[in-house]
Formats: structure tokens, C-alpha cells, sequence
């Protein structure tokens, strides 16, 4: 299905999305506890600021200030009422920055996790999330974003809910999960399952990926894992990379990211040497950052082999066990068993469609 997001990779090859919103944020002066989505309405000047510095850095794609717009989390600020004020304004703001450049640049508007553990192993249903999605979806839409980006998902139920609430408004959807634990997400995702997770929605996804978790190598290896994926599935979404910049360390009270601009460059060329088609950084990721991955990337030749573990570890540092053995091909940790807490999610999706 053509798009905006896919017509801009037909015509660029690869695409470059912006930095983190949430480090930024705090270095303009967000505390450690407060709402960035309050933000858009209260300094809604540092917001365009901030959109502004990653569109002049080089990105093809600006996220929205709305990563806890739903009003699960928007409640724990007293802000529950406000979904449609404050998503509208986030997507507003970055519309603005992105119409103010000579180029195509696309607005994605942000959707996170709800913070709620989902059913059947918490107490949110599945329809009481989506119709939370929903709700902010519909906001973003009409605030002029492009493209719906749930990101930095864990649970398969939440990716179902995530993406049914964002269908009914009829934009292009993106989904990413963050992969931390053993080449898993928290609730124990690979990266061949969550793109399997695609095949069975009976909605149409743009791209898949994966962003934040515990490095630019473990990124650059679920890239890798599903590029494998796609090929026994027999689909290729585009790929989304949007890795932490570098490893965190707490610094004088303050929480600081060790990757470099260089190498967040290399990365992005691993990246897209295995395959990733959207390529951008998360937690810790300056424009400062996204500006040398701007060079690398218009610098890079389609072509190259894709990485392996030892370039992977020898360039951005050490992959888990689980993500080795996922390259490496063990399809029982790669999505290929019936086992496992993703397996079971997999099939709840299917007997939910069924029904």
C-alpha cells in the first residue's frame, strides 16, 4: 500500500528519523517526574526548538512529544482529561517545524506503552487499550502527524491494542518494541515475533522494529534477526533501527550516554548494512549525533554484507547470548518455537482474530 512513508523511501532508499525527545527535554529543563507532554502547552516554544534542531540536523521523520499521551498516563499528572488538547498541540508543534524546510519531512506521532500490564497477565483488557490508543491516535490525526508510531512496546497484547486503536484512523502504522533482555523485550518478545505479530492483525503495517533497549549492538542484531524473520514469513515491511546512544552512566547526579557522534555514525551504516530501511537514535541522541548520522548516511552504498557478530561487538560493543543465538539461527529463541511467553501471545492474536 503506498503512502506517504512509502514513497519517500521509494524515492530516498533509507530514511533518517530524529533523537531522543525525552533526554533533550530534560537538558532544556524538564525535571525528572514531570510530563513532557504538558510541555506543549507550557513551553511549547522548547518543543519547536527542539523539533527545529533535529529537522536542520538532516531527518527525513520527527517524532511527536506524545510518547505517554494516553490517558492512563496522562492521569498519573492529574492530566487524563486532556488526550485530545495535549496529543493535537504535540502533533501541531512538529507539523509546523516540518512544513518550515524545502524537502519532505514527515511528522510521526509517537505512541507509548499505556504503563499498564495487559490480559491475560494484568488487568487491562485488550479493548479498554485500544479504545485508549484510539483516543490519541484520533488527536494526533488531527494535528497533521503522517504516520502512527507505537514504539518502545513490550507485550504482544499491547502491540495488538496498540495497533487495532491506531487503524481506525486510516494513517500509515509503525510499530517498534524494545528489545532488553537476552535478545528479548521484558515480556519476553523476539524480534522474529513481534514481525510475526504483523502477519496476523489483518491490518496493514508500514514497519516494524526496534528502538531504545540496552544498545546499538543489540538494534543492529534484531535488524539482522528480522531480515531472517521476514524471509521464512515471506514479508518485508520496512525495518525501523532507533538505538540508545551508547550505554547510560549516571554523571554528577545526571544520567549521560556514552556513544559519540562517530559512533552513532558507524551505527547507523550497520544498520543499514543489515538491512534497516528507517534509521534513527533514541534515549541519550542529540542532533549532534543525528547530524553525523545524516553524513554516514548519505555517504553509504546499498550492497554491503550484512554485519556479523564480530563486527557488531567489535563496533558498538557486546551482543547477549540470546541475540547470538538468534543470529546464528536457533529458531528456539527466535520465534520459531511453540514455546515461551511470546508463542502463547501468538496464539491468543490468532484465536482473537478467529473470533
Amino acid at each position: 500500500m503506498t503512502n506517504k512513508l512509502t514513497s519517500l523511501l521509494s524515492e530516498r532508499g533509507v530514511l533518517l528519523a530524529d533523537g531522543a525527545i525525552g533526554t533533550n527535554l530534560f537538558a532544556a529543563g524538564l525535571q525528572t517526574g514531570d510530563a513532557p507532554e504538558l510541555w506543549n502547552i507550557e513551553h511549547p516554544e522548547r518543543i519547536s526548538n527542539l523539533h527545529r534542531s533535529f529537522v536542520e540536523a538532516g531527518s527525513d521523520i520527527i517524532l511527536t512529544n506524545s510518547f505517554g499521551g494516553t490517558h492512563f498516563r496522562l492521569a498519573l499528572h492529574n492530566a487524563g482529561d486532556r488526550v485530545a488538547e495535549l496529543n493535537t498541540r504535540a502533533a501541531q508543534l512538529a507539523r509546523a517545524e516540518a512544513d518550515r524546510v524545502d524537502r519532505p519531512v514527515l511528522v510521526a506521532a509517537s505512541m507509548g506503552p499505556t504503563g499498564e500490564i495487559l490480559q491475560p497477565n494484568g488487568p487491562l483488557g485488550i479493548d479498554e487499550a485500544r479504545r485508549a490508543f484510539a483516543q490519541q491516535a484520533e488527536a494526533l490525526a488531527e494535528g497533521g502527524a503522517d504516520i502512527l508510531w507505537i514504539e518502545t512496546i513490550s507485550a504482544a497484547e499491547e502491540i495488538e491494542a496498540a495497533v487495532l486503536g491506531a487503524a481506525s484512523v486510516g494513517l500509515p502504522i509503525v510499530y517498534t518494541v524494545s528489545i532488553d533482555t537476552n535478545g528479548r523485550t521484558m515480556m519476553g518478545l523476539t524480534p522474529a515475533e513481534t514481525l510475526n505479530i504483523s502477519t496476523s492483525l489483518n491490518t496493514s503495517i508500514t514497519a516494524v522494529g526496534c528502538n531504545c533497549g540496552v544498545g546499538a549492538s543489540e538494534v543492529v542484531a534484531a535488524i539482522c534477526n528480522l531480515v531472517t524473520a521476514a524471509r521464512l514469513l515471506e514479508v518485508r515491511p520496512a525495518l525501523v533501527a532507533k538505538a540508545n546512544c551508547g550505554i547510560p552512566d549516571y554523571v554528577d547526579g545526571k544520567i549521560v550516554y556514552s556513544g559519540t557522534p562517530e559512533l552513532m555514525a558507524e551505527y547507523a551504516v550497520l544498520a543499514a548494512n543489515a538491512g534497516a530501511d528507517i534509521i534513527g537514535g533514541c534515549c541519550g541522541t542529540t542532533p549532534a549525533h543525528v547530524r553525523a548520522m545524516r553524513q554516514a548516511i548519505d555517504h553509504w552504498e546499498p550492497g554491503q554484507p550484512s554485519p556479523d557478530v564480530e563486527t557488531i561487538t567489535r563496533v558498538l560493543g557486546e551482543l547477549s547470548q540470546g541475540a547470538r543465538a538468534q543470529m546464528a539461527g536457533d529458531l528456539s529463541v527466535a520465534g520459531g518455537s511453540a514455546s515461551g511467553r511470546g508463542s502463547r501471545g501468538s496464539r491468543r492474536r490468532r484465536s482473537a482474530q478467529d473470533t
